[in-house]
Order: structure tokens, then C-alpha cells, then sequence
């Protein structure tokens, strides 16, 4: 188990955690929650060994295998399914130990203690899932959103986000005792982020994870660790039930703090009335003696909440734009157009609050971006209302802003560019306590944007969309950056909007609460999805099946295009001798199969049997018991020995076989 017991905690000069104690299961699934600075990501660092505690105790067992997603974008040539495989840090160490002793034995191919040493390590690299490596490895790398044709693409060639996909799949390759995860939905859509769900409840390892998607929390969590005030509490339940718990304890704690004050303020008033008179003295003294015993109940620090609202806009048209059997898609230099959705006719209304779902590459930030002007159409026509002014939130619009600019000059560009359209003060003064109300008070408005967190990246573009009053929003991702309280801000805010919202997330407690219906992009189309956010689950796993089923039957025709020419087609006797063939190796595998598996039976029991000897000879026992227990233990050792070697000569022949 991992313990805590009085643990402090500083980065720099600031106490992170002062006095911090808990004790952590083996197999619990822990949601680290707590607002941005508060210490989670230093409390990762005490765990995976890159800090160490400035006082208090903090053990975890040593022999415990951690996995940890890798911060750094990886720049290698190598596939994505050679890099995640090389996760697999067992299996990497088992390949190095068997590269070594196959060395060793090509010089002394007569050392029987070599030979045996190669054949256990054989034996090891089975164990590990040697032979299943590769599909174990590209079955993280499609369930993450990959297609089949990019499995072998080198690694340099997708974008950050995809590589940042690639690490956490390597993350989950790495057989491990605890896994940590920070933010591990960042760089997800929807149907990646359901099934990295269903992957994480079956892992049987401990593990801790950040984030800030309560449903993900909810759904992946059964512990919740807190930290505020340099304090680590913990909370039996997951992000929902820690909700209800806090809110009771706070209440608790706010009447309790009442009412001791109210019991200070009584014995207070006593000292204060009788401590001169010489009658009253001894029970005055009495009174400011409870006084200084008393524990204090603390007062409820309330957190500053953070909240913002959508202006008015200043027209609102109706309809707000109209698609007309139109095609979109993207343009390459010296190709053909790339057609990604055909046929759209769709009609966007005043009012509307459209949630847009599909599985990844079907089509949803093409669509988003031909709204939003970044794309045309390329068929068909997109009319737009008269004053339709958009507010476009894209997933790479944090790099769009200026690394060496402040908050400051990028409100004082923006007004600039706006000129006689602003609807807001545009003087400096105002534009300072704009961002004020956005959190970007003080120096931090002439900090540079690049040195900002993209929590707070997100909110100066969130403050540059609100200013320029859109009657359309269209947002793309907006919470990928954003702690839990600023995602609330903003499910408030955009319930308030009186405009239009159109949005893609995968943040399912922000489109419960602010859409009433839902597009489904999908398979070249865009239509109604009429269901809720459950059901579109249930349709995500299903098309996930469809897109696995239909991989496989792409992968059988390369593979028969690839294959040598044949006659149009085989003779009947040709057909007739392949089929005598197939059966006739099949006849001859069944009894091999047989014993390999009488040998995985036997060898299971002998290992349970040689480890519970190994257990009673650790234990103080009668000089013939040990004799006894050393017999047997050798015999079982020599019958492992034998077994294995034959488990491998049938394995041999079995290759042979399907060969």
C-alpha cells in the first residue's frame, strides 16, 4: 500500500502540503482533484520518485512496477506500433537478457547451464506476451482513435495531440503495480475517451488520476483524494459522492465555527464583566483558562469562484445560417479534392444549442470549420444570416496566440481590429478591467501569453470571444485546457447565452447541460441523432466494432492482392488436394496442442507446489522436515526443468506445422 503520514510538501518556498496523511489501498482507483496550483501535479512527483518529502514519512512498496504517461513529445522514426510496443518494459528487458545469453551459447553452444539458461528465458518471454505483443500494442493504438493504415507511419509524422496519444497507449502497454495519469482525456475525443474508460476498469493495478471531467472521474474512480489549504483529504466514493460529502462537511464545519463563536463570545463577555471583581475572580480565571483550551473550529475559507457571462447580442437573425446540399471537405495542392461530408441540408435557427457528435475522423471539425468560415464548402452553398457574427473557439486556437504578447496588447490588437464594430470600451483602462473579470488582474496582464498555462491561455481566448458579442458560437473542444471550476463558469455562462451554440467535446456533463439536441457526423453525412448522450455511447462502441470489422477485411484483401498471381481460378483437384492438406496438418496439430496444454496444467501446479515449498523453507522447521522439503523441491525444480524443454520442442514443431 502506498502511506503518508505527516507529509510536507514545498516547491520553492510555498508549502504545497503541511502535515499530510493517508493510506492508499493496493487496486484502488484514485481521483486526485483540487484547484490548479494546489499540489497535485508535486504530489505525482513525490509518487513516481522525481521529489522527495521536505518532512513526515512516505513509503511505497518497493517491487511495485509504476507506468506514468510521458510529458515530452517523442521524436522517433519509429512506428507507432514499434514505440508503443517498447512501452512493454518487461518484455524489454526479457528481449536484452535473451539477446545477451543467445551470445553466450552461440560461444559455448555444449554449456548445458546456457542451454537452460536460454530456454528459461524463452519460457520468460512467452509469460511476458511475447507473441501477442504487436496486437496487444495496436489495440491501444486503435482504440485511441488511430486508423489501421497509420499503425506503421513513423512516429514524427503525426501531430502533437496524436503524439501525445501515442504516449499514453505506451503508458497502458507497461505492465504495472500503479499508474498515474495527468489529464489523460486532454488530446481525447468522445469515442477515444469511452473507451479508455472501459480499458481502465479493468485494470487491476492502483492508480491515480487527474483530471478534470467529472463524468471520467465518476466513471473510472472509486477514492477521491482532495487537496485544499495544504491539506490531503480522503473521500471513499468517486467525483460525484466527494461532491455531496464536501458540501455536508462544509456545512458542518460552518455551523460548528458558528457555534463555538457564539460560545467564545459568552465566555468572553463573562471575563470581561467579573475579572476585576475579587468576589467573581476565580471563576473569571476558570473561563479564560476554557479559552485557552479550547480546540478553535476553523472558518470556511471560501475558494473564489471564477464566473463570466455572454453580453447581449446586438441582432440575433433568423435563420442563423442554411446549408444547401453541400459538400465539405479540404483542398490539396495538385490533388483532388478531398470530400469528407455530401449532401448537407441543414438549417441553423435562432436558439438553437446543437451538440455535435461523431467518432473521430468522420467529419466534425470540418463541418465546425466551413461554419466558421476557416474552410469553404467545396459543393453546394452555406447562406448566412444578415449580422451573423461568429465566435469561433477551435481546438489550436491557444496556438494562434502570440507567445511574446501580453493579455493587454492582445485585447488592445483585437479593439483595433474591430474599429467602428466594437461594442465594448476599447480604452486601456477598460480593456484592464475586462481582463480583470476574466482573472487577469494585476501583472498578470502584461505577463507573455507563453508563459502561461493553457488553463489560462484558454480564458484570455475565451475573454477575446466574449468581447466581441457573437449571436453564434462555435465551439470546438473549448475545456481542454480548463480546471473544473472554469469549466462550471463556462456550462453557466453559455446556459445564459441568448444567441445560438453549436458545440463539439468531449465533455459529457458540459453538452448534458447545456444542449437540448444533438448532429451525428458519420459516414459521410450529417443528421439528427435522436437520443441522449447514453445512447450515443452505446453507438460509439457499436461503430467501433463496425470499423474493427471492416479494418480486418481490408487487411485479408491486401493480403490475397498481395499474394502471388494465380490462375484465375484453381483447379478442382487443386482445390480438393489444399483442402487434404489443411486437414491433414490439422490432424497431426491436435495431439501436440494436447500436450502442450497437459504441460501448462502440470506446470501451473508444480509452480504453486514449488512456491509453497520455497514458503515453508522460509519458515523454521525440524531438520528432517527441510531435508524432506529440499528433496522435493529439487525434484519439482528438475520436473519444471524437463516440462519446459518440452513445452518449447512442441511449440517448434508446431510452427513447423503452420509453416
Amino acid at each position: 500500500m502506498i502511506t503518508l503520514k505527516n507529509v510536507i510538501l514545498r516547491r520553492s518556498a510555498k508549502v504545497l502540503l503541511d502535515g499530510a496523511t493517508v493510506t492508499l489501498n493496493p487496486g484502488e482507483k484514485v481521483g486526485l482533484v483540487g484547484r490548479n496550483g494546489a499540489g497535485k501535479s508535486t504530489l505525482f512527483a513525490l509518487l513516481n520518485g522525481s521529489l522527495h518529502e521536505d518532512g513526515g514519512d512516505f513509503s511505497i512498496p518497493k517491487q511495485w512496477r509504476m507506468a506514468q504517461v510521458a510529458q515530452n513529445m517523442p521524436e522517433t522514426e519509429d512506428s507507432a506500433t514499434d514505440f508503443v510496443v517498447g512501452g512493454d518494459t518487461r518484455l524489454t528487458e526479457l528481449r536484452e537478457s535473451l539477446a545477451a545469453i543467445e551470445a553466450a551459447y552461440a560461444e559455448n553452444p555444449d554449456d548445458a547451464d546456457i542451454g537452460m539458461e536460454l530456454a528459461h528465458a524463452y519460457t520468460d518471454l512467452a509469460d511476458a506476451g511475447e507473441h501477442d505483443a504487436v496486437p496487444r500494442a495496436q489495440a491501444l493504438i486503435l482504440g485511441l482513435g488511430f486508423k489501421t493504415h497509420e499503425l506503421d507511419a513513423p512516429v514524427n509524422s503525426f501531430s502533437g495531440g496524436w503524439r501525445m496519444r501515442l504516449q499514453l497507449a505506451r503508458a497502458l502497454m507497461c505492465p504495472s503495480d500503479l499508474l498515474l495519469l495527468d489529464e489523460p482525456t486532454n488530446h481525447l475525443d468522445l469515442d477515444a475517451l469511452v473507451w479508455l474508460e472501459a480499458w481502465l476498469q479493468k485494470y487491476p493495478g492502483t492508480m491515480i488520476v487527474i483530471s478534470h471531467d467529472r463524468e471520467f472521474l465518476d466513471a473510472v474512480t472509486d477514492v477521491t483524494l482532495h487537496i485544499a489549504n495544504a491539506q490531503l483529504t480522503r473521500y471513499g466514493g468517486n467525483y460525484s459522492k466527494f461532491e455531496d460529502m464536501r458540501a455536508l462537511q462544509m456545512e458542518q464545519q460552518q455551523q460548528a465555527f458558528a457555534k463555538q463563536q457564539d460560545k467564545i463570545a459568552h465566555l468572553q463577555k463573562f471575563i470581561d464583566r467579573f475579572k476585576a471583581k475579587a468576589s467573581k475572580a476565580k471563576q473569571a480565571q476558570s473561563r479564560v483558562k476554557a479559552l485557552e483550551r479550547m480546540e478553535r473550529v476553523a472558518p470556511l475559507l471560501a475558494e473564489a469562484d471564477f464566473s463570466f457571462e455572454f453580453k447581449e447580442p446586438g441582432n440575433i437573425p433568423n435563420p442563423m445560417l442554411s446549408i444547401s446540399n453541400a459538400s465539405f471537405g479540404y483542398v490539396v495542392e495538385d490533388e483532388e479534392p478531398k470530400t469528407i461530408l455530401r449532401g448537407v441540408n441543414r438549417s441553423v435557427l435562432a436558439g438553437q444549442r446543437i451538440g455535435i457528435l461523431g467518432a473521430n475522423g468522420q467529419g466534425k471539425s470540418t463541418l465546425v470549420k466551413t461554419i466558421a468560415r476557416e474552410m469553404g464548402a467545396l459543393a453546394g452553398q452555406v447562406t448566412e444570416g444578415k449580422g451573423l457574427n461568429i465566435g469561433y473557439f477551435a481546438q489550436q486556437e491557444l496556438d494562434v496566440l502570440h507567445p511574446e504578447s501580453n493579455p493587454l496588447e492582445h485585447m488592445v490588437r483585437l479593439a483595433r481590429e474591430l474599429g467602428g464594430n466594437a461594442k465594448e470600451p476599447s480604452g486601456e483602462q477598460a480593456l484592464r478591467g475586462y481582463l480583470g473579470s476574466f482573472n487577469f488582474s494585476g501583472d498578470m496582464v502584461k505577463q507573455p501569453v507563453g508563459t502561461m498555462s493553457g488553463g489560462e491561455k484558454a480564458r484570455l481566448v475565451l475573454a477575446m470571444m466574449v468581447w466581441q458579442r457573437p449571436n453564434l458560437l462555435l465551439l470546438d473542444e473549448p475545456t481542454n485546457h480548463l480546471d473544473l471550476a472554469t469549466r462550471e463558469a463556462l456550462a453557466v455562462a453559455l446556459n445564459e447565452f441568448e444567441g445560438t451554440l453549436m458545440l463539439v467535446s468531449h465533455d459529457r456533463a458540459l453538452l448534458r447541460s447545456v444542449c437540448d439536441e444533438f448532429w451525428l457526423v458519420g459516414r459521410g453525412v450529417v443528421g439528427d441523432f435522436d437520443g441522449d448522450l447514453d445512447d450515443y455511447q452505446r453507438y460509439l462502441l457499436d461503430e467501433s466494432k463496425r470499423l474493427r470489422e471492416e479494418a480486418k477485411v481490408a487487411v485479408r484483401e491486401a493480403e490475397a492482392a498481395a499474394a502471388p498471381a494465380a490462375a484465375p481460378a484453381a483447379a478442382p483437384q487443386q482445390r480438393k488436394q489444399d483442402a487434404q492438406d489443411r486437414q491433414q496438418r490439422s490432424d497431426q496439430a491436435k495431439p501436440i496442442k494436447r500436450e502442450i496444454a497437459q504441460i501448462d496444467e502440470r506446470l501451473a501446479k508444480a509452480g504453486t507446489e514449488r512456491t509453497e515449498l520455497e514458503a515453508r523453507l522460509a519458515q523454521p522447521l525440524p531438520p528432517a522436515e527441510i531435508a524432506d522439503a529440499g528433496k522435493r523441491l529439487k525434484a519439482l525444480n528438475d520436473e519444471i526443468g524437463r516440462l519446459e524443454e518440452r513445452w518449447l520442442a512442441l511449440s517448434d514443431q508446431l510452427e513447423a506445422l503452420a509453416a
